[in-house]
């Protein structure tokens, strides 16, 4: 919590919130967790939607009934291997984002298991900044993405390089960049390589 929020919440005599001691907590809980597992029980916890998918079968039926269920009229998705999939479920879908699109189906670069984090990059969201994303997420990703913490991702980054705009995302509690993105829904599709 910054100096400036304890401050004012002294004045109003607001009680002092900790900067989330569950997920911390939960995160030492789970040191010894496999990779896998740790991920999925500290992005659901801070608000995500965690989908385990055997196949790109499984990925398909999921993705229709999470668009069906929050009922996704328009999506944003300039991935070519995404579009296939909004293409058998017909859903409409632009490459470049708009205001009136309901939700991202994207891919990312990592998933780190140490506070369930997404990592995100221009080859994810184009030049979007993250706060401009729809205030639905869909992020379409593989078990190998999982990465033990940042230092890990940002070390395999660099072995690939030519990756830039960084940012990461976790579950809805995350807010994304804004303070007014506080009912982002984040939807992650884990698929088996």
């Amino acid at each position: 919590m910054s100096l400036f929020k304890k401050i004012v919440g002294k004045i109003l005599n607001q009680p002092e919130e900790e900067e989330n001691p569950d997920l911390i907590k939960l995160g030492d809980q789970l040191k010894n967790a496999d990779l896998d597992y740790k991920f999925a029980q500290l992005f659901t916890h801070s608000g995500g939607f965690f989908n385990y998918c055997a196949d790109e079968a499984e990925a398909l039926q999921t993705l229709n009934h999470i668009l069906k269920i929050e009922d996704i009229k328009s999506v944003f998705c300039w991935d070519e291997d995404l579009k296939n999939f909004l293409d058998v479920v017909k859903v409409p879908y632009t490459t470049e984002l708009e205001l009136f699109n309901d939700a991202a189906l994207i891919t990312c670069e990592y998933l780190i298991a140490y506070d369930g984090r997404i990592m995100l990059s221009h080859n994810n969201i184009l030049h979007y900044h993250s706060s401009r994303l729809p205030q639905k997420i869909i992020i379409m990703a593989n078990v190998s993405q999982i990465v033990n913490n940042l230092n890990d991702a940002m070390s395999k980054i660099k072995r690939n390089g030519n990756i830039r705009n960084l940012t990461s995302i976790s579950g809805s509690n995350s807010k994304l960049d804004t303070p007014n993105k506080d009912n982002t829904k984040l939807f992650l599709l884990l698929l088996e390589d």
